[in-house]
């Protein structure tokens, strides 16, 4: 399983939502589905948008976890 740990990073720089779009460009919405994890695909340029905004490395938002180490919730 992959996540995006969109939410832990935000949370942990005191962002809003509003914050990162204004930031990196991309769309509250785009937003939103990342920090539910409701995305099913990431475009690159929005990958490329919310890291360099961030200064981030695509290893820094995106998590990977074996299927059976998944943290479920």
């Amino acid at each position: 399983m992959i996540i995006c740990v969109l939410d832990k990073i935000m949370e942990q720089r005191g962002y809003s939502n509003k914050d990162v779009v204004e930031i990196t460009g991309v769309s509250r919405n785009t937003i939103k589905g990342f920090q539910s994890n409701a995305s099913k695909r990431i475009d690159y340029e929005t990958l490329d948008k919310l890291c360099n905004g961030l200064g981030l490395t695509p290893g820094d938002l995106l998590k990977f976890y074996p299927d059976e180490d998944y943290p479920r919730q």
